[in-house]
């Protein structure tokens, strides 16, 4: 009698295509957003039917890459969260701990209105969004930050400079960890600098997380 196949290995060949095709997908999209699906499989070192094996085409790809940047942030968000210490403190450390899950999926900024839909992203940014709302408007109560927007205007235009920084780092013209976006972001939202550089220097060395750094 023939002994059945063992298909494990098989199984974890594909996971590791898998995984081998989405990493090498943040990079060579952060690079060229129109790179064609059999450029991509080229540069995974994969033939292109084990790619489109895995993702049938663009929009299944792309949608993998924003699930997994959905699962990262919500990884994050639970570490981020400091809902004791002081709203200056609690937001340097969200920026600090949320700062790599950006710069890991940066590449997705660039493909979200085009390719995702505005709906997706707000699905994906919703929690942070909701997060930094409740800081900024505990900060604002607390006399930490400046009251001349309403909370949730304060946090979309920190948002739209954190884009713009992530953009920049995309680019090559920046290069930053966090720190400096965690003390920009600071001082946007009325702390004075030299208060915010303490904070910054305080948190910074324990803050920084590697949540989907074994890439």
């Amino acid at each position: 009698m023939t002994k059945p196949v063992a298909r494990v290995p098989q199984r974890r060949n594909a996971r590791s295509n898998r995984a081998r095709i989405l990493a090498t997908a943040r990079q060579e999209l952060g690079r060229n957003p129109d790179i064609t699906l059999e450029e991509l499989a080229r540069a995974s070192g994969v033939v292109r039917r084990t790619l489109f094996g895995h993702f049938p085409g663009r929009p299944a790809l792309l949608e993998a890459l924003a699930e997994e940047a959905s699962e990262s942030l919500r990884a994050a968000l639970a570490e981020a969260v400091r809902p004791a210490e002081p709203a200056d403190r609690a937001l340097a450390h969200f920026v600090l701990t949320m700062w790599p899950v950006g710069d890991r999926y940066r590449m997705l900024l660039a493909l979200a209105r085009r390719d995702l839909g505005i709906e997706r992203v707000t699905e994906i940014l919703s929690p942070a969004r909701s997060e930094v709302t409740a800081i900024l408007e505990r900060g604002q109560r607390d006399g930490v930050f400046h009251t001349h927007l309403p909370p949730a205007v304060l946090s979309a235009g920190l948002e739209a400079m954190h884009v713009a920084l992530l953009e920049e780092v995309n680019t090559g013209a920046l290069a930053d960890d966090g720190a400096r976006t965690a003390l920009t972001t600071l001082i946007a939202a009325g702390v004075p600098q030299e208060r915010a550089s303490g904070v910054v220097a305080e948190i910074a060395p324990t803050a920084v997380r590697t949540v989907g750094a074994d890439d």
